[in-house]
């Protein structure tokens, strides 16, 4: 049999458009690739599957072309707009419960969930995830942010959670991945205030890992990698220390956001009202043609 032929084939993505070196073990992925997510730049329930297959695809890869010894890969998690993501889909939240669907809403977050907790162990610690900020990480798109391995940020970008502004909180990560970088008392004022943290001020917590000037993000990552390449077994030995004991557990995710479920079912109407005001912002920032595609430039 061809040796080829043991490796999975790529997964067909519509939303994540990937760019892979699968030699190199570093995997590229930009959010928000297709003409839908261009025009609203949220984690869908599309996006998030399609997330969760390239976890799984890049994982089998890694594993093959290693043969299970020691090797550390890596996955870059980006956009193709100029923001990283705008958070949860709030038109899927606001009708759900606006119907009374508890159970719809209760599968999105559940499935968000799982693939933020995939991003924190992919192929078991193997493949270190890095969250490339260009741009606003807003709700749901700082939990993503939050649930990689490592954040890059650019200047300019700006995170945080604006949940609190209709009676919500932040429930598919955030508490969890913020109290291992920051302790539980500021991670609950974070996730309440409604503040827009600049990358440098997240710096200074020790949320964000690395702050580069504005469109420079991708050769900072492209160095990055390139530098801890230079001490690779050290570098893998901490991976597997995080996976050992600071991994958060998926039963504690999926715990926190079914109490989000019962939470969001109870907003009143002028919450609701205020949730879909954002959500006609949130359509009026981009349009279709304003998008522009970032390209990962060549290595050197």
């Amino acid at each position: 049999m061809n040796a080829q032929a043991l490796f999975p084939a790529k997964p067909s993505t519509r939303h994540i458009r990937l760019e892979a070196e699968p030699d190199q073990g570093i995997y590229w992925g930009f959010m928000h690739a297709s003409a839908e997510q261009r025009a609203r730049p949220c984690c869908t329930l599309a996006i998030i599957e399609e997330g969760v297959a390239l976890q799984n695809y890049i994982a089998r890869q890694r594993l093959l072309r290693t043969g299970g010894v020691d090797a550390l890969g890596y996955f870059v998690l980006g956009s193709d707009v100029p923001v990283f993501s705008l958070g949860g889909d709030l038109a899927v939240f606001a009708e759900a419960i606006r119907r009374g669907e508890r159970q719809t809403l209760l599968d999105y977050a559940l499935r968000c969930v799982e693939g933020a907790c995939g991003l924190q162990s992919i192929a078991d610690g193997a493949v270190q995830s890095i969250a490339l900020v260009q741009g606003d990480a807003l709700g749901g798109g700082f939990e993503i942010a939050l649930a990689c391995n490592l954040i890059v940020a650019e200047e300019g970008a700006t995170l945080g959670f604006p949940e609190s502004l209709f009676g919500l909180f932040p429930g598919m990560g955030a508490y969890s991945f913020l109290r291992r970088r920051v302790g539980g008392q500021r991670a609950q004022r974070m996730i309440l205030d409604a503040h827009l943290y600049t990358a440098t001020e997240l710096h200074a917590l020790g949320v964000v890992d690395f702050v580069v000037p504005r469109g420079t993000g991708i050769e900072a990552v492209e160095g990055l990698i390139h530098q801890r390449r230079r001490a690779a077994a050290a570098h893998l030995a901490v991976a597997r220390f995080h996976q050992r004991y600071e991994k958060v557990p998926l039963d504690e995710l999926r715990d926190i956001t079914t109490d989000w479920v019962d939470t969001a079912m109870k907003l009143g109407d002028k919450s609701l009202q205020t949730m879909e005001r954002i959500l006609r912002a949130q359509t009026r920032r981009f349009d279709l043609d304003g998008a522009t595609r970032r390209e990962r430039l060549p290595q050197s």
